[in-house]
């Protein structure tokens, strides 16, 4: 923004440095501040972003059922050191991702059905450690990685992996207590 008001700076300087008539000067001038307040306005308005990285607590019949969560996979770190294993029974290990977990998930109850389904335009991967072990998965839905089943209450460790080390892609993952009662053909 600084680099749209030194620009408007140097055309107002240029155009008064020219010959111009009196009535011409009023124009400018009126053009040149409304062109700096709208800038200004500009400065002062926030952007609306949308938050990565979340960290969610959730509790029986929570709202909105799917919940939403976004972030960007991917990292250095082969996901087979992040759960610990090659392979778990829910899939294997596969992907690289970050040494830290993308998101923190806290289950204040136990669930009889849950699922966190991760949805990228780019084939990604899914670690998931908490109560009662780690979970890894690629290929749930499609090349969409997930997990759903029962869920024991606790603090779950959520990691979105790439396929390429440093390879890098947005995501949403979905998650709920809805099972689906005709979800239709798994596309795998």
């Amino acid at each position: 923004m600084l680099q749209r008001g030194t620009k408007l700076i140097r055309m107002f300087s240029r155009v008064t440095k020219n010959r111009i008539t009196t009535g011409n000067a009023c124009v400018v001038a009126i053009t040149a501040i409304g062109l700096l307040i709208s800038n200004l306005a500009l400065i002062e308005e926030p952007a609306q972003s949308q938050t990565i990285f979340e960290n969610v607590t959730i509790r029986p019949r929570f709202s909105p059922d799917p919940m939403t969560i976004r972030g960007i996979s991917g990292g250095s770190v082969p996901a087979s050191n992040v759960g610990s294993r090659k392979q778990t029974p829910t899939g294997p290990c596969v992907g690289f991702m970050d040494k830290a977990p993308d998101h923190t998930l806290v289950l204040r109850s136990f669930f009889n059905y849950f699922s966190l389904v991760v949805e990228s335009p780019q084939d990604t991967t899914l670690v998931i450690s908490g109560p009662g072990g780690t979970w890894c998965n690629d290929d749930f839905q499609g090349k969409n990685p997930g997990i759903a089943g029962q869920w024991q209450a606790g603090t779950y460790r959520v990691w979105v992996g790439s396929y390429d080390t440093n390879n890098y892609h947005p995501y949403l993952i979905r998650l709920s207590a809805s099972r689906l009662l005709n979800p239709g053909p798994s596309r795998r």
